[in-house]
């Protein structure tokens, strides 16, 4: 059985790659998203803001993971293109039956949208 650690992996080589058929399988039908720059519910929304943030993400690099039974605490840097400095991030991760049902992400976002108005 994979682990909600090992499905929070997935979930971030495949969100960083550009993988979105891989993403779908690790998310629920009706994933939750609430973060920094907007809010998601249903896999479809989900998909679609990963796929808008995609576009600006160069890489996410991965200090720390933490995880129990069903919940992930993943600590990493944004590096977004267009200049912006890395954003420290928290992404909670919430995962019944194999599946993300409940992500939380927060992170200081005025630095990579003063980015998208030059």
């Amino acid at each position: 059985m994979t682990t909600p650690a090992q499905i929070s992996e997935q979930y971030f080589t495949a969100w960083q790659t550009g993988d979105f058929d891989t993403l779908r399988g690790l998310l629920a039908d009706d994933v939750d998203f609430v973060g920094a720059l907007g809010r998601a519910s249903g896999v479809e929304e989900c998909l679609a803001g990963l796929r808008g943030m995609g576009r600006m993400l160069e890489r996410i690099e991965v200090h720390a993971r933490v995880a129990d039974d069903t919940d992930v605490i993943t600590w990493f840097d944004l590096h977004t293109a267009g200049g912006a400095a890395p954003a420290p991030t928290a992404n909670w991760s919430h995962v019944e039956n194999g599946r993300i049902t409940r992500i939380r992400v927060t992170f200081d976002p005025r630095e990579i949208l003063a980015t998208l108005d030059r």
